[in-house]
């Protein structure tokens, strides 16, 4: 008897971790879903590490792209979003085959490509640059459905000083700033 109410008391507190975790992020989705928040994320899993250097930025076939678990991941993020309330959203994607995967597999919105997001991790030093130009985009874009941001791990880095894995996003404050504020840190999971 005392081992079954024990049980019972367990499966409730596991059961409700999940539920607890998603109330941590309340704000931040709310801050999303009202446009006072910005959603930048990794693309999904891309195996191994750079671009090989033969890359050509239209040639997928130059490039390290996702892989099957990688495209799940990234279809993943179609009912993560649906929980919180987003079923839409402006979907900018770096140039990269792996991004342009990820934003599209998502299917939450139109897929506009955007060179800011390009990796700049073989040039690091544009990456000044192109986080310059992110920051006053992202703050001239009006009002309307959510943004998401599909780039890669070194430019959400310089932006938020997050190192995300990949599928990872960052939720991050509008205006963005030189040293924005982070909101949450969100995933549809593994």
């Amino acid at each position: 008897m005392v081992f079954k109410a024990l049980m019972s008391a367990l499966l409730s507190l596991v059961i409700s971790i999940p539920v607890l975790a998603a109330d941590n992020n309340g704000e931040a989705w709310a801050a999303l879903r009202e446009g006072r928040a910005v959603l930048m994320m990794r693309h999904a899993l891309a195996p191994g590490m750079g671009d090989p250097a033969r890359f050509e930025l239209g040639d997928c076939s130059t490039q390290r792209n996702l892989n099957d678990e990688g495209r799940a991941q990234a279809r993943s993020w179609k009912p993560f979003l649906a929980e919180h309330g987003i079923d839409e959203a402006r979907v900018y994607s770096s140039q990269w085959c792996r991004c342009m995967d990820t934003a599209t597999e998502m299917n939450v919105g139109d897929v506009t490509d955007w060179p800011p997001l390009n990796s700049f991790f073989q040039n690091r030093s544009e990456g000044p640059r192109q986080t310059r130009e992110i920051i006053e985009g992202v703050n001239k874009m009006g009002e309307g459905a959510p943004i998401i941001l599909v780039s890669h791990q070194v430019n959400t880095t310089a932006l938020t000083g997050v190192y995300p894995a990949s599928n990872e996003g960052v939720i991050i404050a509008l205006p963005l700033l030189d040293a924005p504020e982070i909101l949450a840190r969100v995933s549809p999971g593994p």
